[in-house]
């Protein structure tokens, strides 16, 4: 035997056998879908049994309390997630507009250590909209951050199927997607649910709106709590959805080699949620299964970004992260191992669809979240307040909320919220005594230091950045001026 055909040989069973041993990876994710709407987390999708699937699905698994994505908007938070990045450090702040040209995603690295990668389901964002203008599709194309170029950094790619039309096909699909994945390879797949995006429908399937528990900083109207019946409706179809994905898995004999991650993509598109830095923005579901890797029934309290997906994923396939990659891999948490978690987390807002008027359009802030602290910088607080998706569709949630204020009918706490204007630059709450984030201690003597703390490290996560925006220490230095 020639010594080249012996190593060929060699390293021809040596990387079939890695690739028998590397897990395959699974990564759903919801839309708009905040932490508390899973049944393991309480709230009422637990009193309800909204979620059986999800909460099945957790008690096999790790159930994460303090995971955040990079940006409480679609577009940033994939784009975050999938280069291991911020939406700032890759230039993706504005919505739809993909990462940087030449930005590596962990899919790139995975595909050059020998998986099969797929992209299916709810439109990833990673290459802008859906449907743009020509102008904007030819800039996108020329730079090879969208069309043929971009599609050939995948074995599969669907640019987007609706689950909320082919809900009672999802299992079958995602058969048919691993049916085209070549024997004996280990393959990735991202498939991403509608659910529980907004156009629920008219309906909401027996869930009572009457006897929903509010949060304390909503207004308790009938519209408020019709609107959040039908988000809930919506939920349970998504677990229905991701209960198919479950059982196909099974059904396959897949289920002990494949690391399934599940995990919002951004908050709520509810009152405070989606578009807001505020917790139910940012705070969203994370589920972590991996049969006889990740300890079942599991909980874990580490600080979690998106961008933390990235090298976590590259380590369980035994790929090395890209350089430049920001985020910090959780594996060892993910293992049941003892390890001292990250002390900040941090998330950006830019310009999401809409008016450049109000905040569902237009908002330009930052945050640092803390094991017990959330400080919040809004460098344009004279923008008025008005929810992301929710005053461009006569929703009526939104619309009761305002004919309340104007009529006077309101409370002071809720005209504060939602009225106020200016809004503050600057916002600290402990989440531990007020996790709803009702009383701002920014500015108070006795918080000062804690403030100070946030605010530096917020301030060196922009300069490390390389953020455009202001700094807060110099914005409170020249307002401290006025």
């Amino acid at each position: 035997m020639r010594p080249r055909t012996f190593w060929i040989l060699i390293l021809t069973f040596v990387t079939g056998f890695a690739n028998a041993e590397r897990p395959n990876i699974l990564l759903v994710l919801s839309d708009d879908h905040s932490l508390p709407h899973v049944g393991a987390y309480g709230d009422n999708c637990r009193e309800l049994g909204l979620t059986p699937n999800l909460d099945a699905f957790a008690a096999q698994g790790m159930l994460f309390h303090r995971a955040y994505t990079a940006a409480p908007q679609c577009a940033p938070s994939r784009a975050a997630i999938f280069s291991g990045r911020s939406p700032v450090g890759i230039a993706a702040t504005r919505f739809a507009q993909p990462a940087r040209a030449g930005t590596p995603f962990f899919t790139d690295l995975l595909r050059d250590g020998g998986y099969w990668v797929g992209l299916d389901g709810r439109h990833q964002h990673l290459e802008g909209r859906v449907r743009d203008s020509e102008v904007v599709n030819q800039a996108l194309i020329q730079q090879g951050m969208k069309g043929p170029k971009f599609e050939a950094r995948f074995d599969h790619f669907v640019q987007a199927w609706n689950t909320k039309r082919g809900l009672d096909e999802v299992g079958d699909r995602v058969g048919r997607i691993l049916d085209s994945v070549p024997d004996g390879r280990p393959w990735f797949l991202y498939f991403g649910f509608n659910q529980p995006h907004r156009a629920w429908g008219e309906d909401h399937d027996g869930i009572d709106p009457d006897k929903l528990t509010l949060p304390p900083d909503w207004p308790d109207l009938p519209e408020v709590r019709l609107d959040y019946a039908r988000y809930l409706s919506d939920v349970r179809d998504l677990d229905r959805g991701f209960g198919a994905i479950l059982q196909l898995l099974v059904r396959r004999g897949l289920k002990e080699n494949t690391l399934v991650i599940f995990m919002g993509d951004n908050g709520e598109a509810l009152l405070r949620g989606k578009g807001t830095l505020h917790t139910r923005g940012t705070n969203v579901p994370l589920i972590v299964r991996w049969p006889g890797r990740v300890p079942t029934g599991s909980e874990s309290p580490h600080l979690i970004s998106g961008i933390d997906l990235a090298p976590t994923i590259l380590g369980a396939a035994e790929v090395e992260p890209a350089e430049g990659m920001t985020g910090h891999s959780f594996l060892n948490v993910l293992l049941g191992k003892r390890v001292p978690g990250q002390k900040y987390v941090f998330t950006e807002r830019g310009w999401h669809w809409g008016s450049l008027l109000n905040t569902e359009g237009f908002d330009l802030s930052r945050s640092v979240t803390s094991d017990r602290y959330h400080y919040i910088f809004n460098a344009i607080p004279e923008r008025r307040f008005a929810p992301v998706d929710m005053t461009r569709r006569n929703n009526i949630a939104w619309e009761a909320v305002q004919a309340s204020y104007a009529a006077g009918g309101l409370s002071p706490l809720h005209e504060r919220l939602y009225f106020q204007n200016p809004r503050p630059i600057f916002e600290l709450y402990d989440l531990t005594t007020d996790p709803f984030q009702l009383d701002n201690l920014a500015g108070e003597t006795e918080f000062e230091g804690i403030e100070t703390d946030l605010r530096t490290e917020l301030d060196r996560w922009m300069v490390r950045e390389g953020d455009y925006l202001p700094l807060p220490s110099d914005i409170l230095r020249t307002t401290s001026r006025d």
